[in-house]
């Protein structure tokens, strides 16, 4: 076999065993309806059976090493797992749900202790350990290096005082990630003297209140006000000051799996559209038979093609330790856009009908658009492009 012939076989294993880790999880996903999703939203109810279903059959797992009880894939498996899950109409309510057992974590696996990994890993993989993260401050914005939360060290405890906002997960979670200053900001070097720390969510320091927002009311986003938080000494993860690099470690995969997510939710949005343009029959024939209709979802299917494609690219440029930030970066800029572009146009084919509630598309309109804005705006991916790639001044 030639050496192009074998790198063809490869690549198409390789495409087989994504396809298979789709189909599972597509096929666990369908198991919960639209209306289990609408009733989720509806009630701002947590998916707890659609969570355990997941972590029974071990997907929470996904990219944990075995030798942590998980199945030791990559970022390109569970950016699949986590499309399927938002193409199966459960959207960001769902694909949330998973993504934060999955992705939060990481700062522990890749820089933790091994005896915090041993003590820590294990809950997350079997669904148990519902972690909150809180890197964001109303103060700070995207300028991390800004942030006003404080952790002394007293004795063998830090204690942390501050405030957090968008902590997903916390009026449910039992425990916390917080990024939280250790020195002062020097200007230098504004980037070092954070440390992350993981920390029991303890009420009787921690006031939890739920932000009422616009979409994925089924999980939960607050603010968080931290007084007098105590955090023992080995639940600091890796070195002191350090922290914000430690997140950085995951910022690609993220924005890969974010895309996914985007992506998922357009295609699930996209086949209402289809099958409402097939059914629905307005002078005497079905709409979709109307360029004015057919194209725009033909477009919608193009985009979210090519943002898939550069997606799978990032992932497996990120699983192989190869440089994809400006791929990462790329894939989540278009994946949101066509996610939501698909989610928009599924609107304007439905008409009217799109603001009833059971017809599932004002919720994936609403969840989807999420992502244009977080966890990076589409215009900090540009200024990242602009300059990182392009070669011109950085804009701020």
């Amino acid at each position: 076999m030639s050496e192009m012939s074998a790198a063809y076989e490869t690549q198409l294993a390789r495409e087989q065993e994504l396809t298979e880790v789709g189909d599972a999880a597509r096929t666990l996903a369908n198991k919960f309806p639209l209306s289990y999703w609408r009733e989720c939203d509806k009630e701002e109810k947590y998916p707890w059976d659609f969570v355990k279903a997941f972590a029974e059959a071990g997907w929470m797992g996904i990219i944990v090493p075995e030798e942590y009880g998980g199945m030791g894939l990559g970022v390109t498996e569970a950016a699949v797992m986590l499309r399927e899950i938002g193409a199966s109409g459960a959207g960001m309510s769902g694909a949330s749900a998973i993504h934060f057992y999955v992705f939060p974590p990481q700062p522990i696996l890749r820089h933790g202790s091994e005896e915090m990994k041993k003590r820590v890993l294990p809950g997350f993989v079997r669904g148990e350990t519902l972690m909150a993260f809180g890197v964001t401050e109303p103060t700070s914005g995207v300028d991390t290096s800004r942030i006003r939360t404080r952790a002394e060290k007293k004795g063998d405890r830090w204690v942390i005082n501050g405030q957090k906002v968008w902590s997903t997960n916390a009026q449910n979670a039992t425990k916390y990630l917080i990024l939280a200053r250790t020195s002062p900001r020097d200007d230098k070097r504004p980037l070092e003297g954070m440390t992350l720390f993981y920390a029991d969510l303890d009420r009787k320091h921690c006031d939890v209140r739920v932000i009422d927002k616009l979409g994925r009311a089924a999980v939960d986003s607050n603010e968080v006000f931290i007084d007098g938080l105590e955090v023992a000494e080995e639940n600091v993860v890796g070195e002191v000051g350090k922290g914000f690099h430690y997140l950085l470690d995951g910022l690609n995969p993220e924005r890969v799996v974010v895309a996914m997510e985007a992506i998922g939710i357009g295609r699930a949005a996209l086949d209402l559209a289809v099958g409402y343009a097939n059914s629905r029959i307005i002078f005497d024939r079905p709409i979709g038979k109307n360029q004015a209709v057919a194209h725009p979802l033909a477009e919608c299917w193009m985009r979210l093609e090519a943002a898939n494609a550069m997606a799978l690219r990032a992932a497996t440029l990120y699983d192989n330790h190869q440089s994809c930030g400006a791929e990462a970066n790329t894939a989540k800029f278009l994946g949101a856009e066509a996610g939501f572009l698909a989610c928009d146009q599924a609107m304007q084919t439905h008409g009217g009908f799109a603001y009833a509630k059971e017809y599932h598309i004002e919720r994936l309109w609403r969840e989807v658009r999420l992502l244009r804005l977080a966890p990076i705006s589409q215009e900090m991916v540009c200024n990242y492009i602009s300059n990182k790639v392009l070669g011109l001044p950085k804009s701020y």
